[in-house]
This record gives C-alpha cells, structure tokens and sequence, in this order.
C-alpha cells in the first residue's frame, strides 16, 4: 500500500488524509502496559465490505489489537487511519479527535455481552441511538423493534438480561451494535462465554450479516466459522502477526510452519455452521 500523504495545515489537529485508502488502517502499532509489551510493529488494513477473523493462542494480544482500532485501548506507538484519515500518531500526536464522535462509526460486541442490568432488552438496543445518534423515542423504538424481530427476539423486548440465556444476551449485544447503523463492526471473542449450545445461534446471525456486507473484525477461536465467512485470515502469537492472507490460502497453504501449528492448535474450537 503506498505511504502518501497530503497534509492540510491548520490547528493541532491539522488533517492528514491518505489518497484510496482502506476504511481502518494501522501502522507499526504497538502498546505496551508498564514494562509489558502486547503489541508489537502490527501492520494492518481493513476494506469495506471485508471480514477479517483473528486467531491465535490466548494471550497473544487479539482483544488490545480491536480495542486499540476503536480506541479503548490507546496504543502507545504506531498511527492509526480510519478512512484515510488520520486518527492518531502515538507518541508524538495522539488522538485529538472527538472519541464518541469516532467510537459511533464502529461498534463492540464484548465477549461477556456488557449489556445494562437494570434496561429491558430494547431499552439496551435504544439507548445509544436516542443518547448519541439524537433519535427521537419512536425513531429509536421502531429500529430496535425491526431489529430484535429480525434476530428472532422480538419475544422478549421487555425482557431484562438476567431472564436471557447467554445466546439471547449476545444477539442482543449484536442488535444493539446494528441499531448504531456503523461502518464497522469490531467482535472480541463473542461465542467463548457461551454453552455450546446457544454457540450455533449467535454464530448463524454473524454469517447473516458477513452475507449482507458488513464489514466484520472478528477475533475468535472458531476456526470452522473462521473458514466458512472470513475473507482473510490473520495470525497472532505473542503480540505479533505471525502471518495473515486469504482464508483458503492459509488453511491449506500457509507460508509459515508456525502457522500450521497454531492453526492445528485451535483447530478443537472449529464449529461447522
């Protein structure tokens, strides 16, 4: 990928765009926490449309990569681009942008749900909508309302987490991300804390929405759903891309014998769709 750029002089937070660029772009990225290094020199880009799946040994630093892409986790080297634009230069020019601004374009769907406790289940799905978005009630109710209808939930609207089975929390967590209407979706891990039974379930509505487009950052050990629905695969180990390329290539033919080993490895977690 080439490393123009134009530079539009201003304020502090002077612009700097890259011309074609992907919509989520990193260079050199790393993050370290004290003495601890859990990123290290990643290099990463992100089309529209595309679906990525990132896998390794746990430990190897998946979940901070993500979180470093919508920035709760800020890194502490490397520069970061979201649509070409520039959005932080660590450690030199750090994030100025307006974080809530930047974070709506991306949504989260958390390993262990993060759904409010003390909401129903469409007041979970309405709340960012009216909070950040500026929806009116109605507006935010009757997205919310196609949006449980369309993952099968519409039964338990009103309906709090505590009366959810951990499939349902999910798929809710995943509405509610939707109900944003963003441009990416970010997934750490989303079928680990489940039973394998309600796995299937949250899986099949992650198919669904690979199948309409959305444009998906997935870290999983589900290598059987990685292969199925990622375009491209990306290997992790101790803080590292080991390798990343087309998902059939790196299944059947990957470069690296260590990619062969960590593939073979979590290979157990492979749930067939």
């Amino acid at each position: 990928m080439s490393d123009a750029r134009t530079v539009e002089a201003g304020s502090p937070g002077m612009s700097v765009t890259r011309p074609g660029a992907a919509l989520l772009e990193v260079q050199g990225l790393e993050k370290a926490f004290g003495p601890t290094r859990v990123l290290e020199g990643i290099d990463f880009h992100l089309a529209e449309g595309e679906k990525v799946c990132v896998v390794g040994p746990s430990g190897s630093g998946k979940t901070t990569l993500i979180r470093c892409f919508n920035l709760l986790i800020e890194p502490t080297r490397g520069k970061l681009f979201f649509r070409g634009d520039l959005v932080g230069d660590w450690p030199e020019r750090p994030a100025t942008i307006n974080l809530r601004q930047y974070r709506r374009r991306i949504g989260m769907v958390f390993q262990h749900f993060e759904l409010f406790p003390h909401l129903t289940a469409i007041d979970n799905i309405t709340l960012a909508p009216r909070r950040i978005l500026g929806r009116s009630r109605a507006e935010a109710r009757a997205t919310a309302e196609e949006l449980l209808q369309r993952i099968g939930l519409a039964h338990v609207a009103k309906a709090h987490p505590h009366r959810l089975s951990g499939g349902q929390k999910q798929r809710i967590a995943i509405a509610r991300a939707l109900a944003m209407s963003p441009e990416l979706i970010l997934f750490d891990e989303p079928t680990s804390a489940l039973d394998p039974e309600m796995v299937g379930e949250v899986l099949r509505l992650m198919a669904d929405l690979a199948r309409e487009g959305t444009t998906m950052v997935i870290v999983t050990h589900e290598l059987g759903f990685a292969r199925q629905v990622a375009d491209r695969l990306v290997v992790m180990e101790a803080g590292r891309i080991v390798e990343q390329g087309p998902t059939a290539k790196m299944f059947e033919a990957p470069e690296l014998q260590r990619t062969r080993e960590i593939l073979q490895l979590e290979a157990s977690w492979g749930y067939q769709l």
